[in-house]
Order: C-alpha cells, then structure tokens, then sequence
C-alpha cells in the first residue's frame, strides 16, 4: 500500500502561516546572547553603552533596554546604576534562581506541586547521601561534621528564644548542602539549597514542634555515622527515614494549625 503524497498539503499549510513579527528587544537580545556565547563577549567584560548598542542596531533606548533586562533575569549581566552593564560567569546557582521565583509561587498555589517536591526531595537526597558514603575524604567528613556541631548550637538556641528558629533552619540547610557538595557537583550542591529554600516557608512550623530539633538533630547524627562508616545503603535509609518523618511532622502541623 502507497502511503499517501501530503507533501504539497504541507508546503501550502507552511506557505500560509502567517509572519509573527518579533519585537525589538527580542532581536536585540539574540545578537547580544549571540556575541556572548561566541566569546566576543567574556565574563567580567562591560556590555557597550546603551547608546552604542542603539547606534549598532538602529533601534531605540527601551528596545535596549528590555533586551539588557532580559539578559539580567537570565543571569548573565549584572547592571549597577550609572555603570555599565557587565557580563558575568553563569553558574549552578544562577542557572537556578531563574526558576525560584516560579518555583514559589507554583508551591503556594498548588499543594500538589508541594507534596511532589517533597517527594523528589526523597530521592534525591537519598541519592546525595549514597554519593557522599562513597566519595567521603576524611576532611569531608571533618567538614560535615563541623556543619552538624553548628546545627546542634542553633538547636539549643531555638529552644531557649523561639527567634532563633531561622537560624536553625539554615544550619539545617547547610548540613544538606553539605553532604550534596561531597559529589563535587556543583549542580547537585545548588539544587540541594534551591529545594530547602523553596520549602523553607512552608516548613518553618516544623521546629514548633515540641522534641522537633532534638530528634533532627539525632537524626542527622545517624546520617552522619553511616556516611563515615560508608555505608551508601544504610546512610540512604536514615536519609529516607529522616525525610519522611519530617513530612509527616509538617502535615501534623498543617491539621493542628488548621485546628486552632
């Protein structure tokens, strides 16, 4: 059987979609992404003033400067009042915040994005945590546990001044971001942080909870021995059970607070 001929069908079909006409801005910024990524353009060089790239491009000062804008949300220019714009070296972190904002609002908005965020969180801690029993130097496990030590002071002062609780929580985050930079992955460590902090709002009540910073903290003592005993099953296990249990201290959370 001879497969129909639909390659005029689909030439006219081509031919009669119309032209989107593309603003200014959008032109603009290929050319200027287009420089940058070829190398005329290197981190720590100044962009050409504004009014050199409105000469270059025959446009106006907003077409400019709404490609600027842009290149700036995408983390690739830093741009300081009465300065001109600087191209900067993208990294993990950056790469990253571009989503946050995004991020945020999908979690506030949407309790099932939150309850699959904390899943993913599972498994990729777990997976961090496998890596880190692996890989782990003796100064990594100096390091991580000088990040543990630090979390217990923050643990006894969120006790003892209820102000504190922030503190706690970014030694708690440290502790994680930790263990994700024993990969030597730069990617994995920005990650690590990106997801403690888009859930943070959500998990502050967690340390509210009455014996909440003890049994973390003894909980993060149990990662810690299996990672130094290298044991990437058992480290992922605590790792698991440690998360999980904190999931479910939130949603205990969730039904007292919704109960008052």
């Amino acid at each position: 059987m001879i497969a129909p001929d639909n390659s005029g069908r689909q030439g006219k079909m081509i031919e009669s979609e119309p032209i989107r006409r593309r603003k200014l801005s959008h032109e603009v910024l290929d050319r200027l992404l287009a420089r940058i990524t070829q190398g005329e353009l290197a981190a720590g060089d100044n962009l050409p003033s504004e009014r050199d790239l409105m000469s270059q491009y025959g446009v106006g000062r907003p077409a400019v400067r709404e490609a600027m804008q842009a290149l700036e949300r995408m983390g690739l220019i830093a741009i300081t009042h009465g300065e001109r714009a600087r191209i900067i070296a993208p990294t993990a972190r950056t790469m990253i915040d571009q989503v946050a904002h995004s991020a945020r609002h999908l979690l506030a908005t949407s309790a099932t994005s939150l309850e699959q965020l904390k899943e993913a969180r599972v498994f990729f801690e777990a997976g961090m945590v496998r890596i880190a029993a692996e890989k782990a130097s003796p100064a990594d496990l100096d390091r991580l546990g000088l990040r543990l030590e630090e979390h217990e002071a923050a643990a006894a002062g969120s006790a003892a001044e209820p102000a504190q609780i922030d503190e706690f929580l970014q030694k708690d985050m440290a502790f994680h971001r930790e263990i994700a930079a024993i990969s030597g992955n730069a990617i994995y460590v920005a990650l690590s942080q990106a997801i403690f902090e888009w859930l943070a709002e959500f998990h502050t009540g967690l340390v509210r909870l009455h014996g909440a910073e003890g049994l973390t903290i003894a909980e993060h003592k149990a990662i810690l021995a299996r990672i130094a005993a290298g044991d990437p099953a058992g480290a992922a296990a605590a790792m698991t059970a440690h998360l999980t249990r904190a999931n479910e201290l939130y949603r205990q959370f969730e039904r007292e607070a919704a109960g008052d």
